[in-house]
């Protein structure tokens, strides 16, 4: 997601990125995703108008955040679903 938001990467496949090559491992893996997470940062940090169009469609920067947060929340949610179902255990 981030770098597609906030990097200006096209993303032509989507499918394509829920699954790793051959040569993928957990190392590189972690090491792509530290990476791309260090780079958005940067690119966050260097916004001073969060009215300024941002990197996708004609949105502006605070657009993009929140669709962000949004996305993670979501995944989040899905995460923390799963866990219950697997342990019985509630986030009270």
């Amino acid at each position: 997601m981030e770098r597609h938001w906030l990097l200006g990467h096209r993303v032509t496949d989507w499918q394509a990125t829920f699954h790793p090559s051959a040569d993928d491992t957990t190392g590189t893996i972690l090491a792509t995703y530290r990476k791309t997470v260090a780079e958005a940062n940067a690119a966050i940090a260097s916004w001073e108008d969060l009215t300024a169009p941002g990197p996708r469609r004609s949105a502006s920067r605070r657009w993009t955040l929140t669709h962000l947060i949004e996305e993670t929340a979501r995944h989040a949610g899905h995460a923390d679903i799963l866990r219950e179902l697997i342990d019985g255990g509630t986030g009270r």
